[in-house]
């Protein structure tokens, strides 16, 4: 089996398609033999971790794949004990972990709505689920004694997407760049009275953390959800969503050049918009910028077989190297370098390994994948979509680098295409 084709069975595209990337990025950028290199990397990646976690090259997929969730129970176990073995459901815990991670990632400014502006929002369009929750009858009342910040952040769990989508945004068209700010990004932890409004939330997404791209907002929910792995998780989240505020605040900056088109683009940007039309090129390669993970609503999208970079899964290689900065922070965590640093850099990284039946079986290496599958081992359902899309932005990496591939994101995510 060629690279090119060993690539393409991975991410179960043409191999027609890599073989044309491969000529046609090699002739761009004169760089030869990248598919070759990326396949010898990958399988020596494969190859090292494996001896790691205790398992032989020949060793099946079921074998691989439940040694790397026993690495990530082991690794959750390893890092509770560093953070003093905190309990989310209470505020002070889930608050020690966000200043610990705040270390790391220093929440960055960036230019977001103005508290003014969202507080008239709400005004104008009451939340009126929120309001009963918190028994007010008045928005301007409820703002004399609640956070802003909080109240915005409960609009996710408590009003659901019917409201917000056919209502509460369509105010969003009035937006200008003047609405907007520079300031720092926030992280925080929700009071607890939010809790019982956000457990169905919490049981759909499998975590307790989420954010508000427009307003710079990461925010905890103090609640566990009582699953393995469940701490390291939380804390890569936390990582991720701060890599991806930070993106669509650059995103939003360079929209505010052109006030005609702004709150269009900035609607389209928090929807998260992706093309939906072919693009077809005879003699360049044309790549889509995806700024979802397609996988989640449907795992058969045309768009995850096509050449494609992905915003997404850049936050995400990010957020997997937080963890092995960690240990540079504090004392607590001078112990766990060779430990956190298993999961550095193999977002990318999978190969096939044989089933009990002896058809070959993909195993991903990505942490996020391992996580998310150990949260769903009792449904025996298997996460791969990270590594994949990992997996091309990594092709795209090995002719252009990773300066291009975030360039690249950012000048055509609106666009949805671009062509080499």
């Amino acid at each position: 089996m060629t690279s090119q084709e060993k690539i393409a069975k991975i991410l179960r595209a043409d191999k027609d398609y890599i073989s044309h990337i491969d000529a046609r990025l090699s002739e761009v950028t004169g760089k030869t033999g990248v598919c070759d290199a990326l396949v010898r990397e990958n399988d020596a990646q494969v190859a090292a971790h494996i001896k790691r976690i205790g398992v032989s090259r020949g060793a099946g997929a079921k074998a691989v794949y439940e040694a790397l969730i026993r690495r990530i129970e082991e690794d959750d176990v390893a890092l509770a004990k560093a953070f003093g073995n905190p309990v989310c459901d209470s505020p002070e815990d889930c608050t020690g972990v966000v200043d610990i991670v705040r270390d790391v990632v220093a929440p960055p400014k960036g230019f977001f709505l103005k508290p003014e502006k969202a507080r008239e929002f709400l005004v104008r369009e009451p939340p009126r689920k929120v309001m009963k929750y918190l028994k007010y009858d008045d928005p301007v009342k409820m703002f004399e004694k609640e956070d802003l910040f909080e109240v915005f952040s409960a609009l996710r769990f408590v009003e659901g997407s019917e409201w917000l989508n056919g209502t509460f945004f369509k105010q969003y068209h009035m937006l200008s760049p003047d609405d907007f700010e520079e300031r720092e990004v926030r992280v925080h932890v929700l009071d607890p009275k939010w809790v019982g409004a956000a457990e169905h939330f919490m049981q759909k997404k499998w975590h307790n953390i989420s954010h508000l791209k427009e307003l710079g907002v990461v925010f905890v929910i103090p609640k566990t959800l009582g699953i393995p792995g469940e701490l390291l998780r939380m804390i890569s989240l936390i990582f991720h969503y701060l890599h991806e505020v930070s993106f669509y605040s650059d995103m939003f900056r360079k929209i505010a050049g052109d006030r005609n088109t702004f709150s269009y683009y900035l609607i389209s940007l928090l929807r998260g918009d992706v093309i939906d039309r072919p693009v077809i090129s005879d003699d360049r390669s044309p790549w889509l910028v995806v700024q979802r993970y397609l996988a989640k609503d449907d795992p058969y999208d045309w768009r995850l077989y096509v050449p494609h970079l992905n915003p997404e899964a850049l936050h995400w290689a990010r957020a997997e190297r937080d963890f092995s900065k960690l240990t540079l922070f504090r004392q607590q965590f001078r112990g766990l370098r060779d430990q956190l640093s298993f999961w550095v850099d193999l977002d990318w990284v999978g190969d096939f390994f044989k089933d009990d039946v002896g058809n070959d079986t993909l195993v991903s290496f990505d942490l996020v994948d391992t996580v998310m599958s150990l949260v769903k081992e009792r449904e025996m359902t298997k996460f791969l979509y990270h590594h994949q899309e990992a997996l091309w932005n990594r092709l795209f990496v090995g002719y252009f680098g990773e300066e291009k591939l975030e360039e690249y994101c950012k000048e055509y995510l609106l666009q949805g295409y671009f062509e080499v």
